[in-house]
C-alpha cells in the first residue's frame, strides 16, 4: 500500500502555503503614495510666482529682520527670466539694504553698482535711511572713478552678459534617513563670471536654508548634504552660482521652488512589505513540505486518511 502523508501535517503545510499566496495576491489596502505626501509637505509650489510678488515677499522679510531669507528670495527673483529694469533695480536695492545691514559691504557695493549700470542717475530719496544714502553715494563715486564698469565704452548702453546655466539633477528620487547625499554638476559660463558655487539646503519644507560652499574648479562642482540633515519627510536644496562681487548670477532651483529628495519613514512600509516577514513564512512552508515528504516515504502500518467531499 502507498504510504500517505499524516493528515495533521498535510493540513498544516497547506494552510501555510495558502496564507503565503493569499497575503501576496490580495489587493493591498489603500495607502497614499510617497509623491502625494511630499507634495502636501511642501505646501504647494511657487514656480509661477511673479518677480514683483517675490520682491514684495523679500521686502516683508527685510522689515521682519529676516535678512538672510530676504537675500535668498531676492536671488531667486534676480535670476528669474522676464524681469523688467525697474524690477531689477528694486531687487538690487533691497539686496544692498540687506547686505549693508549684515555688514557685507563688498556684496552691498556690487548691488549698488548694478543699479547704476541700469540707471546712472539713480539716487535714494531723502526720506531713506542716512546710512543707506551715504553708502550709495560712496558706491556711485567709486563706480564713476573706475570708468563706469558695466557700461559700453563711450555709450550709455549696458554690457550684456551671456546667460549662465547650472547643469545638475538630484542623485536620487528618495533616500533613507541619515544618508549622505552627494551632489555634483557643472556650470556653463561663457563669460567666465562665476567665482563660487553655493549649496543651500534644509530638512523639510519650512525654515531657513543652511548654506555651504561647494568645491568648484574647471566648470564642475561637487559637494554633499550632511547625513544629519537627511530626515523624513524630505530634503530641499538648490545650487547658486556667484560672481566676484558676491551677487547671484545663476541658479538651479531657488528658495521658492527648490529641488526635493524624499526621505520616507522606515516604518512607512506595510507589515507584509518588510523582507523579514517572508523569511519565517517561507521557512515554515518549506519545512512543512519537506516533513510531509519525509513522513510520506516512511514505512508503517498506521494510516491517516484525509477525505475531501465536493458537493453541488
Amino acid at each position: 500500500m502507498r504510504p500517505r502523508l499524516p493528515a495533521a501535517l498535510l493540513v498544516s503545510a497547506l494552510s501555510l502555503a495558502t496564507l503565503s499566496v493569499a497575503v501576496e495576491s490580495e489587493a493591498r489596502p489603500p495607502r497614499r503614495n510617497q509623491k502625494t505626501r511630499i507634495a502636501q509637505a511642501g505646501g504647494g509650489t511657487s514656480k509661477g510666482a511673479s518677480v514683483s510678488a517675490l520682491v514684495l515677499k523679500a521686502r516683508e522679510m527685510f522689515d521682519d529682520q529676516r535678512y538672510e531669507e530676504s537675500i535668498q528670495t531676492l536671488s531667486g527673483a534676480l535670476v528669474r527670466p522676464g524681469s523688467t529694469p525697474t524690477e531689477r533695480i528694486e531687487i538690487y536695492k533691497l539686496l544692498a539694504f540687506n547686505y549693508i545691514t549684515l555688514g557685507k559691504n563688498d556684496e552691498a557695493d556690487s548691488a549698488a553698482r548694478a543699479i547704476f549700470v541700469l540707471d546712472e542717475n539713480f539716487a535714494l530719496p531723502k526720506t531713506e535711511s542716512p546710512r543707506f544714502r551715504e553708502f550709495f553715494d560712496k558706491s556711485k563715486k567709486g563706480w564713476e572713478d573706475e570708468g563706469k564698469p558695466g557700461k559700453e565704452q563711450g555709450s550709455t548702453a549696458v554690457v550684456t552678459d551671456k546667460p549662465i546655466t547650472i547643469k545638475h539633477a538630484p542623485p536620487a528620487a528618495q533616500v533613507s534617513p541619515g544618508t549622505v547625499i552627494k551632489l555634483e554638476g557643472s556650470v556653463d559660463d561663457p563669460d567666465v563670471r562665476v567665482t563660487k558655487v553655493e549649496l543651500y539646503f534644509r530638512s523639510g519644507a519650512k525654515g531657513k536654508f543652511q548654506q555651504k560652499t561647494l568645491a568648484f574648479a574647471m566648470g564642475a562642482f561637487r559637494g554633499e548634504i550632511p547625513a544629519a540633515s537627511v530626515v523624513p519627510p524630505l530634503v530641499e536644496y538648490y545650487v547658486q552660482a556667484v560672481d566676484k562681487g558676491g551677487l547671484p548670477v545663476g541658479l538651479r532651483g531657488d528658495s521658492e521652488a527648490p529641488l526635493r529628495i524624499a526621505v520616507p519613514e522606515e516604518s512607512s512600509l506595510m507589515w507584509y512589505e518588510h523582507p523579514g516577514f517572508w523569511v519565517p513564512v517561507g521557512l515554515a512552508v518549506t519545512a512543512g513540505v519537506v516533513l510531509g515528504a519525509v513522513f510520506g516515504t516512511m514505512s508503517g502500518t498506521s494510516e491517516s486518511t484525509v477525505r475531501v467531499s465536493v458537493r453541488e
